[in-house]
């Protein structure tokens, strides 16, 4: 009998869901040649890196799965490697901090080649990272069959919201009115081949579409951010919402009851650790649709009997093909179950 397998240790990662000032989703599509998730369209976001970052706990201990500043370095550094953006503030006036397009794209590249650490550079800008502005949105630790594991923070973080309208009641948010988001480009084909914001409501139709490769913990984040965001009578194509005539009020409004309902719930979104994991089928009848139901209730086996866990209540289904999972959906997991589709 052939000895159990023992399973990766998960590597430290991070990943942010960057809302634009109207409400859209940051995704990076990955190269082809990737390996970790290839040509899917994630959020940026990648490795902990010690000499960056941090040092994270080692893999004996449940520490190593919880929020931490070390953690929170490596979602503003990603993003920036990644993308171009830079979540980081003014040393002096606390604002967002803005950085010549030049001495970014030269910055990004001295950082991901090491030629200098993250904190040095953006101290040499005058600036600090915006660890504040990160909200935590669950924690996803890969399954035990994969290979490559991770345990990955996922954040929220919001973009100043911008428009003609003034907020009635925030002094603090208009000293940003003036703050230009840079527009989010590619590494340089390193790791990435496109960056784009979108609604939520978009890239979920496209992933359900088949247009865009999109792993389980990227849509079911969409999903719930959606369901915020995007539920407006005007939907436009692809499912985008005409956002024109949406006043900074009502930008302002739909982010805060995201944020609610993120620090909602038992345990609250903000602490949810996932580790998905196929369920069987009822009375071991297959699904019609040859879909699997992915549980999401389970934190996986480095923090069992921890007493933390995920979403008892909601399921994914998916189809995993060759080419990346496809026929992505959330359902309820008495329905996911029960249903034959």
């Amino acid at each position: 009998m052939a000895p159990k397998k023992i399973p990766a240790v998960p590597r430290p990662s991070s990943s942010v869901l960057v809302i634009s000032p109207n409400n859209q989703v940051l995704l990076l599509q990955r190269v082809r040649q990737s390996s970790s998730f290839p040509s899917a369209h994630v959020f940026p976001g990648g490795n902990v890196s010690e000499a960056h970052d941090g040092r994270v706990p080692p893999p004996e201990s449940a520490e190593r799965h919880v929020d931490s500043e070390v953690y929170r370095n490596a979602a503003i550094r990603e993003t920036f490697e990644e993308s171009g953006i830079l979540l980081a503030r003014n040393n002096g006036f606390g604002r967002l901090i803005e950085v010549p397009e030049a001495e970014r794209e030269e910055g990004r590249k001295a950082i991901h080649s090491n030629q200098t650490t993250f904190p040095k550079w953006l101290a040499q800008k005058g600036g600090r990272a915006d660890i504040d502005g990160l909200i935590p949105f669950t924690r996803w630790v890969t399954p035990t069959n994969v290979p490559k594991r991770f345990t990955t923070q996922m954040y929220l973080y919001f973009l100043p919201t911008l428009s003609s309208t003034p907020l009635s009641d925030s002094a603090a948010a208009d000293s940003e009115e003036e703050f230009k988001v840079p527009t989010p480009t590619t590494d340089g084909g390193l790791e990435h081949t496109t960056a784009r914001f979108l609604p939520a409501s978009a890239w979920l139709r496209l992933a359900q579409e088949g247009r865009i490769i999109m792993f389980p913990p990227q849509f079911f984040l969409l999903h719930h951010v959606a369901q915020h965001f995007d539920n407006l009578p005007n939907p436009t194509a692809y499912g985008s919402i005409s956002r024109e005539t949406l006043s900074r009020d009502e930008l302002e409004s739909r982010r805060k009851a995201l944020v609610e309902f993120v620090k909602t719930g038992d345990p609250p979104y903000t602490e949810k650790v996932i580790s998905p994991i196929v369920l069987p089928a009822r009375n071991g009848q297959k699904r019609d649709d040859n879909r699997s139901v992915l549980g999401l209730d389970k934190p996986g086996p480095e923090l069992a009997g921890s007493g933390r866990s995920g979403v008892k209540d909601q399921c994914v289904l998916v189809n995993f093909r060759k080419e990346g999972p496809r026929q992505l959906a959330i359902i309820s997991k008495q329905d996911a179950l029960d249903a034959k589709l």
